[in-house]
């Protein structure tokens, strides 16, 4: 019987480049970066690695569907390197495959990379960009914002809230995460709003505004792990362990027309029960202290807090309004801006969530760090659009915990 992987797997060390409009660098460019601060943290040589994980989103736009890239850009020395995709949880998928790696036996020290060029494809969100014959046949007629806009429909819908009250809820999860993106060195947008300002702003897909959207932009972040016994080894003694690592990925229940109303996702919830279950988390709300998730849009990380059961169903709203997610709030969410203040190069931002946490747990994330640092963070991807996507969590917390 499956035993889960808690405490078998530690992160020996961490990285991120600065996120923005990076047209001066290349995609070997920013995997230097982050893995250059992800090395110096780890303290080992990179002749000490066993194995690596690639993630990329547009990977004809980008460094092509291969390993190589990454193991000539990080002089590698000639171990296995995966290249994967899986929509947005890319990032997650690539930490997946170089925790299993360690958990397994099969590497002691291995490595993840996500990275993403997104700006020099001119992809913008709404003009629906070619990604080959089955993706034009399928996905010709949607964008993004169209498709979660329906989602934010069907979930006014459910809990009878007027659209106003959506609009405000919706407004104050963006107005928060640029409060905290301000602290923040390496978020490509780093400018507070007020809520008029989102309110007021163009309309997008409705009820969706221009502020209700996050930003396209290029970026890259890398993990290296190992067992704890072996960053112990090394001088390590505050570890920070994996807890869980989940995928849920739609099976086209969604799409069948009955039994799913389209306000929440089905997936997350799937694949946060099976977390919790793996980290041995019995009461959400109250042992998650901080949360990385996937603000595609301002809805999205409203839905999430009720789909990982932080809040009660029809409730989260109402929890966002009170300020319960909130930088001083019980739950923080997006305490390093969030992918409304990063955007979202889609290989990057699963690791670029994890980062954020694993600072936090070890009281080094600077002007944003918590008083108390959290005893759980989890981090949450969501690929695709709400009626087929794929849903991945991870969950981290110093060894013990």
């Amino acid at each position: 019987m499956a035993s889960g992987i808690k405490d078998k797997v530690a992160i020996l060390g961490m990285g991120c480049a600065k996120f923005g409009e990076r047209y001066n660098d290349d995609a070997e460019q920013l995997m230097v970066e982050a893995y250059l601060e992800a090395l110096s943290d780890a303290g080992i040589e990179t002749s000490q690695i066993d194995a690596a994980w690639l993630s990329v989103g547009f990977d004809a736009m980008n460094v092509g569907p291969s390993g190589i890239p990454a193991a000539m850009a990080l002089r590698l020395p000639n171990i296995a390197v995966t290249k994967v995709e899986n929509y947005c949880a890319s990032g997650t998928e690539a930490f997946r495959g170089a925790v299993y790696a360690v958990a397994s036996g099969a590497a002691d020290i291995a490595l993840a990379v996500g990275v993403e060029k997104l700006k020099d494809t001119g992809y913008g969100g709404l003009p629906v960009r070619t990604r080959g014959t089955m993706f034009d046949m399928i996905g010709v007629v949607g964008s993004a914002p169209g498709n979660f806009a329906q989602l934010a429909s069907a979930y006014r819908a459910r809990h009878g809230m007027s659209k106003d009250e959506l609009k405000r809820a919706m407004a104050h999860v963006s107005v928060k995460s640029h409060a905290n993106g301000v602290k923040n060195p390496k978020a490509h947008l780093r400018k507070a709003i007020d809520m008029d300002t989102v309110l007021n702003a163009p309309m997008i897909a409705e009820p969706l505004g221009l502020f209700d959207c996050c930003g396209v932009s290029d970026g890259a972040a890398v993990a290296i792990v190992t067992t704890p016994e072996i960053a112990r080894s090394l001088g390590k003694a505050d570890i920070v362990t994996v807890k869980a690592l989940q995928l849920a990925v739609s099976n086209g229940w969604e799409l069948q027309g009955q039994g799913w109303d389209g306000s929440y996702l089905p997936t997350t919830r799937v694949a946060a029960a099976k977390a919790y279950k793996e980290a041995g988390i019995t009461d959400p709300g109250s042992q998650v202290s901080l949360m990385e998730v996937h603000d595609c849009f301002s809805i999205t990380e409203l839905v999430t807090m009720e789909d990982l059961l932080i809040s009660k169903e029809g409730q989260g709203w109402k929890d966002v309004l009170d300020g319960r997610f909130d930088a001083d709030g019980a739950n923080p969410c997006q305490i390093d801006g969030g992918l409304k203040c990063f955007g979202h190069p889609i290989g990057a931002s699963g690791l670029r969530m994890i980062y954020e946490n694993y600072l936090q747990l070890l009281g080094r994330a600077g002007e944003r760090q918590r008083a108390e640092p959290p005893i759980f963070g989890l981090s949450h991807n969501l690929g695709g659009m709400p009626n087929q996507n794929v849903a991945a969590i991870a969950i981290v917390g110093l060894e013990g915990a």
